[in-house]
């Protein structure tokens, strides 16, 4: 594949942009752009270039790569990360897709306005006659910046909805149940943890690909005979993972755990870290804690709270989805944002797309009735 990038001069003089589509120019873009994600207050894991660059590896479409750079004097102060998608509508949509809890762009905090300004007319740029979709943006994100200084038309759409607790120690996050019931039943999980002599351990840099192995596997352990994310369990999901976690735990933004009972890994864990947020990203736990009447809940989030302390770190994210186990610690609702921007002569993409979410919202309500039926008590006879 060729490269193709776009230099154009804007104000100051040595403030440039440029589009690059080429993979390989990508991948050696790693050192720059992990500064530039240190320098971003906002960024998730998600934003990090060994997450990126990995799911690009296994998920992106050739020819269809499309990063939006802006820099100062050669440095990187501004990305945008996207690919071009053809359905619904033509669109730039941010790298990480579905298997990502959080899109976003990456800027600089302290070049603020000048590198939102040139990120923002870069993007319009490559836009081109696609829609720009930014999909499963966290309120406070770079993005935002963007969308708020953005000529074209626009519309901002609810997405996905994140619960979130504070970064406390599991005896405070005990404390903030609403029962002294529930407290004390967390405090007996704990002890019964403790009395089945499960016990923690941070897995080592060169250990990491082995412990993924084991991590994936135990997870099709768990949900053997159940609903799964089928994604999951793929081939091109585990080399991402692979690829992904074990640079980012050298970098600082993931760590894995492994749980150990009777000398036997009964589970494993992947937490995401980043300057301002620790999320529980993905597990897999053996069966038999289950049979052991063990809860793998609280064994998670105890684990996770006694790693996440850091200055600035302040959530404890749950990431996406609204399961009723997430409730019982009383998280924050954080719903994620869908900010939708087009030119002038793209606005009828923006038409179709709010047509097709819409669409989307309702079939989706749809499908919920039986079960709000079934819950209430209805269905008939």
């Amino acid at each position: 594949m060729t490269d193709t990038r776009a230099r154009t001069a804007a104000p100051p003089a040595r403030r440039t942009t440029e589009l690059v589509t080429d993979e390989a120019h990508f991948a050696d873009l790693a050192p720059q752009w992990a500064r530039l994600y240190a320098r971003c207050g906002p960024a998730t894991p998600f934003q990090s270039h060994a997450w990126l660059h990995s799911w690009w590896r296994s998920y992106g479409t050739p020819g269809r790569l499309r990063l939006v750079l802006v820099r100062d004097g050669g440095e990187l102060v501004a990305a945008a990360p996207l690919t071009l998608v053809r359905r619904p509508v033509p669109a730039l949509v941010p790298l990480g897709g579905a298997i990502s809890d959080y899109g976003d762009v990456l800027v600089d905090d302290e070049r603020g306005p000048e590198a939102v300004a040139a990120l923002t007319e870069a993007l319009s740029r490559a836009a081109r006659t696609a829609l720009v979709d930014l999909r499963e943006v966290r309120p406070g994100a770079a993005a935002e910046r963007v969308y708020d200084r953005w000529r074209g038309p626009r519309r901002r759409l609810a997405d996905s909805l994140c619960l979130e607790l504070p970064a406390l120690p599991m005896e405070e996050l005990a404390a903030r149940l609403p029962s002294g019931k529930a407290r004390q039943r967390v405090r007996a999980q704990v002890r019964r943890l403790d009395a089945l002599g499960v016990k923690s351990r941070t897995v080592l840099p060169g250990e990491v690909d082995a412990a993924l192995g084991r991590l994936l596997e135990l997870h099709r352990l768990q949900w053997q005979d159940r609903k799964v994310t089928g994604e999951h369990l793929k081939p091109r999901f585990r080399d991402h993972l692979v690829r992904a976690v074990g640079p980012m735990v050298c970098a600082g933004d993931a760590v894995v755990t492994e749980f150990r009972m009777d000398d036997e890994v009964v589970a494993v864990d992947v937490t995401l870290l980043s300057r301002r947020l620790a999320g529980g990203y993905l597990y897999g736990a053996h069966p038999r804690l289950r049979e052991c009447r063990a809860d793998v809940a609280v064994m998670l989030l105890d684990a996770c709270a006694a790693r996440i302390t850091a200055p600035g770190r302040d959530t404890l994210s749950l990431l996406r989805g609204d399961e009723p186990y997430k409730h019982h610690w009383r998280p924050d609702a954080v719903p994620n944002q869908r900010l939708l921007l087009a030119r002038r002569r793209t606005a009828p993409l923006l038409a179709a797309a709010l047509g097709d979410a819409a669409a989307r919202r309702r079939g989706k309500a749809l499908l919920r009735q039986p079960e709000r039926k079934e819950r209430d008590g209805g269905g008939g006879t």
